[in-house]
């Protein structure tokens, strides 16, 4: 039986799987009102107030399963309903303070918001503007910001509180990285899925004749431990997908591609992460210029397996929110039909009742080192490197990885001011790269290790033969 992360991750999973297991039966419509009482079956609460509010709150997950509010553009929602434990964000005096002759907090507030009452520090929250002086003024360190994680943990600010204090995400900020959803300890913030959109193109594909195809990201590596990496391909190919192909090989593409765009524009930032990219557009419009025109691994996965079958369903699975927000922008050029995370892919396997663990293993094994080690921080600027190399280019690459978004706004507003050491920045929106996004089943340091094992894997294949070996493939299969 898997252990989950946490109590939230494994109800999650539950929706999605009774959701799941509804399409592959053709129930949804008539099974659907009885998913919250399976899943609490009651008679008493056992996370919130009454079984009735919990079943309320699965009630909400289960219309996000089936694609959430389809009038809300973001692939990112706030669950109203469960977002009502945590306290507004607000400073606060905690019973360190010792009542100090110096009152420096009193001094340092710009709008007269400190108060000494009964030899204590007092603050009228009606003045007060949170800007923070009081905390840095304390010697004590007795004044306390007490934020809401969902608000922390958004590196663009993009959550603010409505006038019902709950939750509320600004879709011009939001890059949909999912940070908020993973921060949120209560659960009220999700992302949508499509999961029941990939199960009707499995169906379909036996009684339309077209084939379909798992494209798996390398972090993917260990997500399902016990169960190997080729026992999830075998896994994904009793799911009834045609075929299994690595976004490590689109990877290889865009490194090939990608390193030929630095030498010829001289100055670049990668394109692979869509967080990042949707960062640049919508805080630093200026500098989208500098963003690669090369298409992300998913797209070149994509593009080359429906230059080998037109026809073909291609649904892509991975660790990455963003990924969801890249395909319904419509930014895939047509190559990618559906976008699931690794939470998901569980789903699909737990609701065809599939133990990985007992079955023999699918080989696949088409990508480079480098390709399967975009998935890390630094493996998009060392696969570019590398490509470089292979090519016999003689160019002075000067990479800048960027863990995170706080190291990404960094290493821009230095290529902006011209101060930036480096000519090529590798920009992630998740902070250790894709090894710890917000659709992973894990999100732990081994995440690192699993997919440099991975990598390992595959060495003494280099990046430009993984792409002369794609190409000789898709040229035989267009004369077939």
């Amino acid at each position: 039986m898997r252990t989950f992360e946490t109590k939230i991750q494994e109800l999650k999973t539950q929706v999605l799987t009774e959701v799941a297991r509804l399409t592959w039966e053709d129930r949804l419509q008539t099974g659907i009102l009885d998913v919250p009482e399976r899943i609490i079956p009651g008679p008493t609460a056992s996370l919130r107030c009454c079984i009735y509010k919990e079943r309320a709150i699965i009630n909400s997950r289960v219309k996000m399963a089936m694609g959430g509010d389809k009038t809300n553009p973001s692939v990112v929602e706030v669950l109203p309903i469960a977002c009502d434990e945590c306290p507004v964000t607000e400073i606060t005096v905690s019973a360190s303070c010792r009542g100090c002759l110096a009152t420096r907090c009193v001094h340092a507030c710009p709008k007269d918001a400190i108060s000494i009452v009964n030899h204590r520090a007092h603050i009228d929250h009606d003045k007060c503007i949170t800007c923070g002086k009081c905390l840095n003024a304390c010697q004590y360190s007795a004044i306390v910001k007490t934020q809401r994680p969902c608000e922390k943990g958004c590196p663009v600010n993009a959550i603010s509180m409505g006038p019902d204090k709950k939750a509320s995400i600004d879709i011009n900020k939001c890059i949909s990285c999912g940070s908020c959803v993973n921060q949120c300890p209560f659960g009220a913030i999700q992302d949508k899925s499509w999961i029941t959109d990939a199960i009707q193109m499995l169906k379909g594909s036996d009684h339309w004749g077209y084939k379909t195809y798992a494209v798996i990201a390398p972090s993917i590596a260990g997500q399902f431990a016990p169960a190997t990496y080729g026992q999830v391909v075998a896994g994904l190919k009793k799911l009834g997908f045609t075929g299994v192909a690595e976004v490590a090989l689109g990877a290889d593409m865009v490194a090939d591609r990608e390193s030929e765009e630095l030498v010829e524009r001289g100055v670049l930032t990668s394109s692979c992460c869509p967080g990042f990219v949707g960062f640049v557009k919508k805080k630093h419009p200026e500098m989208e210029k500098y963003v690669s025109h090369t298409p992300s691994p998913m797209v070149m996965i994509g593009l080359y397996l429906k230059e080998k079958e037109p026809d073909a369903k291609v649904v892509f699975i991975g660790p990455c929110i963003a990924k969801k927000k890249e395909f319904q922008l419509g930014r895939t050029m047509n190559s990618i039909d559906c976008a699931l995370t690794y939470e998901e892919l569980l789903a699909l396997f737990d609701s065809k009742d599939i133990d990985l663990t007992q079955l023999e293993e699918e080989p696949l094994d088409e990508a480079s080192p480098y390709g399967r080690n975009f998935a890390r921080s630094g493996g998009v600027a060392q696969a570019v490197a590398e490509t470089l190399k292979e090519r016999g280019t003689q160019f002075d690459l000067k990479a800048v990885p960027c863990s995170g978004i706080a190291e990404c706004e960094m290493a821009l507003l230095k290529l902006k001011a011209g101060r930036l050491d480096g000519n090529f920045i590798e920009g992630m929106a998740c902070e250790g790269g894709c090894v710890q996004g917000a659709g992973c089943l894990v999100r732990s340091p081994r995440n690192k290790m699993d997919v440099e094992k991975h990598a390992k894997e595959a060495e003494g294949r280099g990046v430009l033969d993984a792409v002369k070996a794609a190409e000789e493939a898709k040229a035989s299969a267009q004369v077939k």
